[in-house]
């Protein structure tokens, strides 16, 4: 069962799994599904999943390469990490190593090499940011390759790894390029209300104040917290112009919440959208439910299906669409629907 493989809990039976320590393995794993034509799956930390409750019929590949190594470089280190390094024990050892970059994005679940897939943020900063090149397999041609991070085309939670290129390669190694001595990111409000003062406030206590207010949300994997048994947030923040934006403020009387996004566009938070949709924290459909805590979070309140979690999906996309015109857009990935 792939259930325990994802933070969701969720998900039935692969047909073959392996479990790759090194370069070789990876590409001997990958050489063998594709000698039998079976569907490949990129398995890391499982924090970005929803599993069919059938599983998934070929081959799951669950990368698990460690290994942490740094170079300075002009005011910068480099940091060369494995892509099976736990993300948020290499997010410590960076703050704690006095390397500003990475610390808004503290206490995020799953692995280094998921990162760039989403291009992986939270509270001001994306990976997008720091990320210096990457080392990948290519599934086409089945050798190894370096790629810069131009390549990767980074955007909102975005890369060619999940669009123009999804499937074609699997990400080994991830270099960051962060400043050491550096100034910790206090541009999100949370942050700006624990750290009224930004000068004082150093990357560890930036860290830990990161955990908190995620703790807070129930996005921090804790052990018996149901509300921690999600994909972290279910939906994306919505783009949308500055039109519609401005309709739907006429017709609100108020102006939503909101952030720039580029000329002419706006983005809105998707959680405020929900609550103001109808949908309170802990409302549920059965065994699936919005998080106690956050709005932007579905859970498994213990035993819920995929299908049940997709069910609850669609009600809560279709009220926004009804109330706002605009469509939610999920962030986990669909594994074998």
């Amino acid at each position: 069962m792939l259930a325990p493989f994802t933070t969701f809990g969720i998900g039935g039976p692969a047909r073959w799994f392996v479990e790759a320590l090194d370069e070789s393995s990876v590409r001997n794993a990958v050489e063998w599904a594709c000698e039998r034509s079976l569907p490949l799956l990129m398995l890391g930390g499982g924090s970005n999943l929803l599993v069919s409750d059938s599983g998934f019929a070929g081959l799951v590949l669950r990368v698990a390469i460690r290994g942490i190594a740094s170079a300075e470089d002009v005011g910068s280190r480099i940091y060369h990490v494995a892509a099976g390094e736990i993300w948020d024990e290499f997010v410590q050892r960076s703050v704690e190593e006095g390397c500003a970059g990475l610390e808004c994005m503290a206490g995020i679940p799953g692995t280094v090499g998921g990162t760039p897939v989403q291009n992986v943020g939270a509270y001001g900063q994306e990976v997008a940011e720091t990320i210096e090149r990457l080392r990948v397999l290519d599934l086409r041609s089945l050798t190894f390759r370096e790629m810069a991070a131009e390549e990767c085309e980074f955007a909102y939670r975005r890369s060619i790894f999940n669009s123009t290129e999804r499937g074609r390669f699997l990400v080994v190694r991830v270099d960051y390029r962060l400043t050491p001595g550096g100034m910790p990111n206090l541009r999100y409000v949370d942050l700006q209300k624990v750290f009224p003062e930004p000068t004082k406030a150093n990357l560890t206590e930036v860290a830990v104040a990161v955990r908190e207010i995620r703790r807070s949300k129930g996005m921090l994997l804790v052990d018996g917290d149901v509300d921690c048994r999600s994909a972290g947030s279910f939906f994306k923040n919505p783009v949308i112009s500055k039109d519609l934006f401005e309709d739907i403020t006429v017709r609100l009387g108020q102006e939503p919440p909101h952030y720039p996004a580029g000329i002419g566009q706006m983005k809105l938070p998707a959680a405020w959208l929900i609550e103001k949709a109808g949908f309170a924290k802990g409302f549920s459909l059965g065994r699936a439910a919005i998080s106690s805590r956050h709005t932007l979070a579905l859970v498994n309140r213990g035993g819920a299906t995929a299908e049940e979690i997709l069910v609850l999906k669609s009600v809560i996309v279709a009220g926004v669409l009804g109330k706002f015109g605009i469509e939610l857009q999920m962030e986990p990935v669909l594994v074998g629907f």
